[in-house]
């Protein structure tokens, strides 16, 4: 049997705000999960178009999508494609979920909740030509979970493939968060058996890793038997949790001894009135201030969360928050307008309020205001929110979080983590087209090296901060210095190129990113002074690195050209229309 799985790319790719970077961290894991259940010969496929070109000149049997609701109308395009080519073609995911009798529509069978019970079964019905035209998960257990089918995951593609999920669901109920509409029906938070889950990071090749898990921390006796677990495989990894499980007991210590470097945290708002508006119980009446000490005294790096528009929001919340997210030395900030998104409590009272604006899926991105404000009109919610993000992304705001930082490598780690991310743009992309990603993982591995206690110590000034130590001898911090160089080297190569199109003020501009981007890199490496893992790889890759970046310097740009994922290709779009 020819099976292909699909995962749409998100309406942002084709949205001027589009950044490549951002959806080529993580492979497409649930659908290789449910590969796992299909049989040795079926002839299988996977398609992630965030970073690759949907391929329509094939005839498979059996058809799989995964819907969210940014996605929701490419999705059901190509569902109702292959349909008329004869295939067989179900959806799933959290969209479906949601409004099932929308998706139902444009498949032949469509899936409610996690598909690790519905979707085995669905496979034998198939088989017998009796498939139903729904399956609803009740029974949700990880127990015989099969191995992740990561042959299908195309690993050069991605920035973090080491990704993982060893839990499902969250013991908190959010009003605004999808998870509970899909997980509706039966158990909303469960996990794997701990043997299991430390038998999957066994089998994962390097040392980042990446739980994709909405809380790590969620389940206690779970969590500290997988990070004693852990402890000694000599991983970093990163993961999601909240302030409470933050503050509460010495689990965070655990983790962080297991590895955990960087940490995703939903501060979400500071009002406790939007906190109860949200039924964000966790987070009323705890210091968030010293959530975020106990993580930096770890060394761990900080990714907060923040909510714009709830209904005891007001002019001024923009800037107390970038405010609060620089002066507590938040390393990267994650900004959302509030989204009621079908299925959660928000979306049913929002309707029943007559609030909602309209249901044109795409929209309902968290960056466009669907639902009629309080306090904030819709466009100075929108204005709001880009101005946050541009405002804490500013260099001087990056540097002055980081420069608050007590010791040296830290504050090299959260400039190069920060900067790295959303200020050397050109850089990604230039590394995203000559299909060299997966190659800088050491150096996100060299950031995320531990920052020890026994080094820390507060910097009296910028102007000592600058004074920057010799390089640490050896080969391997060599090497990554090497490597940082070799990349502003290239980016310069590809201004050069730009020059002959493009206007010299823009050509300029990437050669200031360029050496902009050698240097940071090459300062964080060169302060961690840790030793960078894979380096004769890299070395093995640089020269193809060097002659991929070459023959694209030498291609003419063309106008409003694209990376993989922004749009389909016209000859698709006829195909789908």
């Amino acid at each position: 049997m020819k099976v292909k799985m699909i995962l749409p790319s998100l309406a942002e790719a084709k949205s001027p705000l589009w950044r490549p970077i951002k959806y080529s961290l993580f492979p497409p894991l649930g659908l290789a999960t449910l590969a796992s259940y299909l049989a040795p010969d079926d002839e299988v496929e996977l398609q992630d178009l965030h970073v690759e070109t949907l391929n329509l000149n094939d005839s498979p049997d059996l058809v799989v999508i995964q819907v969210y609701i940014t996605n929701a109308y490419r999705a059901y395009a190509i569902a109702d494609h292959y349909r008329r080519q004869g295939a067989y073609v179900v959806l799933g995911g959290l969209h479906v979920t949601s409004l099932p009798e929308e998706a139902a529509r444009h498949a032949d069978s469509i899936f409610l909740g996690p598909g690790e019970e519905t979707f085995p079964q669905f496979l034998k019905d198939f088989r017998r030509g009796e498939a139903k035209k729904r399956y609803f998960s009740s029974v949700r257990t990880l127990e015989g979970l099969p191995p992740v089918r990561r042959d299908l995951i195309k690993r050069h593609r991605y920035l973090v493939p080491n990704s993982l999920v060893v839990t499902r669901g969250c013991p908190h109920h959010c009003s605004f968060c999808y998870k509970d509409a899909f997980f509706q029906g039966g158990k909303g938070f469960y996990t794997q058996a701990v043997d299991d889950a430390l038998a999957e990071i066994e089998r994962l090749p390097g040392k980042h890793l990446y739980f994709l898990d909405d809380h790590l921390l969620g389940n206690t006796p779970f969590a500290e038997a997988l990070f004693a677990g852990m402890k000694g495989m000599n991983r970093v990894f990163q993961g999601a949790s909240t302030v409470d499980a933050i503050l509460r007991g010495d689990l965070i210590e655990k983790a962080a001894d297991a590895g955990l470097r960087s940490l995703f945290v939903g501060f979400e708002t500071f009002s406790p009135q939007n906190l109860k508006q949200s039924n964000k119980k966790q987070n009323l009446k705890k210091d968030y201030e010293k959530a975020v000490r106990r993580l930096h005294d770890l060394g761990i790096m900080i990714n907060g969360s923040f909510v714009f528009g709830l209904d005891d929001d007001d002019r001024d919340v923009f800037k107390r928050t970038v405010d609060w997210g620089v002066e507590n030395s938040l390393t990267t900030s994650t900004y959302h307008i509030l989204t009621p998104y079908p299925g959660t409590q928000l979306y049913t009272d929002m309707e029943a309020q007559g609030r909602l604006l309209h249901r044109l899926w795409d929209l309902y991105d968290t960056r466009h205001v669907v639902y009629k404000t309080t306090k904030l009109s819709a466009r100075e919610l929108e204005e709001g929110y880009h101005w946050a993000y541009k405002e804490f992304y500013s260099w001087s705001n990056i540097a002055k979080a980081a420069l608050a930082h007590k010791s040296l490598k830290h504050q090299a780690k959260h400039l190069a983590y920060a900067g790295g991310w959303k200020k050397l743009e050109p850089m990604w992309n230039l590394i995203i087209n000559s299909g060299a990603l997966n190659t800088m993982l050491p150096i996100l591995e060299a950031i995320l090296s531990k920052v020890k206690k026994k080094a820390m110590r507060r910097c009296p000034s910028l102007q000592d901060s600058l004074l920057l130590p010799p390089p640490p001898e050896g080969p391997s911090v060599a090497a990554g210095i090497a490597i940082a160089q070799q990349l502003g080297q290239l980016l310069l190569a590809k201004a050069a190129a730009l020059q002959k199109g493009l206007a010299e003020g823009l050509a300029h501009l990437v050669q200031q990113l360029a050496v902009r981007a050698a240097l940071l890199l090459q300062l964080a490496l060169q302060l961690a002074g840790v030793q960078l893992q894979a380096t004769g790889q890299l070395f093995q890759r640089g020269p193809v690195v060097a002659g991929q970046a070459q023959q694209l310097a030498a291609q003419p740009i063309a106008k409003g050209s694209m990376l993989p994922g922004q749009r389909l290709r016209r000859a698709e779009l006829q195909q789908l229309h």
